[in-house]
């Protein structure tokens, strides 16, 4: 019964993140992401790249590019660890940075992620994140020390971890995501590429269909 409900819920939210993917692209449509330099690479994976899951050889390559404070991705939260479960060591997973402007604390969220990545925490500040959202999401201006509340609580080296938030370099980390997102055509988040292959998100499987072809083959 309990995974009956979980499902059932899990579905109704994955069916309102495509409603809401399916006007963000509608709108994307009308306004175009800017190409990319002529012949300038496009990057799905970067050697610094945050990866969750690394998959054995020949793995599929699954990348995300996430807000923490995007109420899709947290929707997707859920699906997304049953899919690192269903496929693990088939796939290497990877997270990567694409901050909302509309989002007033999805900065300061990803800065908090880099900086526990600093000390090789990333995930588990990647997971405290997403199980909080609600309590930080949609706030009317930046919360920076409730993500250090957070840091805290994991057990963080505080001296490091303000060093790391006041370091332009994380900063800078964090838009480079961003900048390469923006060369690849992303414009709402979650986005997900698979193989290398940017993910059209219309049925609540989608991600999880392409996941299965690439891993296929």
């Amino acid at each position: 019964m309990k995974n009956s409900v979980k499902a059932t819920l899990v579905a109704i939210a994955v069916a309102i993140v495509l409603l809401i993917a399916g006007i963000v692209f509608a709108i994307s449509q009308q306004q175009p992401a800017a190409p990319s330099a002529e012949g300038e690479p496009q990057q799905t994976v970067r050697t610094d790249s945050h990866v969750l899951d690394d998959g054995s050889d020949g793995a599929v390559t699954v990348v995300e590019f996430l807000d923490f404070e995007c109420e899709a991705c947290g929707a997707f939260y859920p699906v997304v660890e049953d899919l690192r479960e269903k496929y693990d060591g088939e796939i290497t997973y990877v997270v990567r940075y694409f901050p909302l402007p509309g989002h007033i604390n999805s900065t300061q969220a990803a800065l908090a992620a880099e900086a526990a990545a600093r000390q090789d925490r990333f995930e588990d500040m990647y997971h405290r994140l997403f199980e909080t959202q609600a309590q930080w999401g949609e706030q009317p201006e930046e919360t920076p020390e409730v993500f250090r509340g957070f840091a805290e609580e994991l057990g963080l080296d505080m001296a490091a971890y303000d060093a790391a938030i006041a370091d332009p370099a994380t900063a800078e980390r964090v838009q480079s995501d961003k900048t390469d997102g923006e060369k690849l055509g992303v414009n709402s988040t979650p986005t997900f590429f698979v193989a290398g292959e940017k993910v059209v998100l219309q049925e609540w499987d989608d991600l999880e269909q392409a996941i299965e072809k690439a891993v296929k083959g």
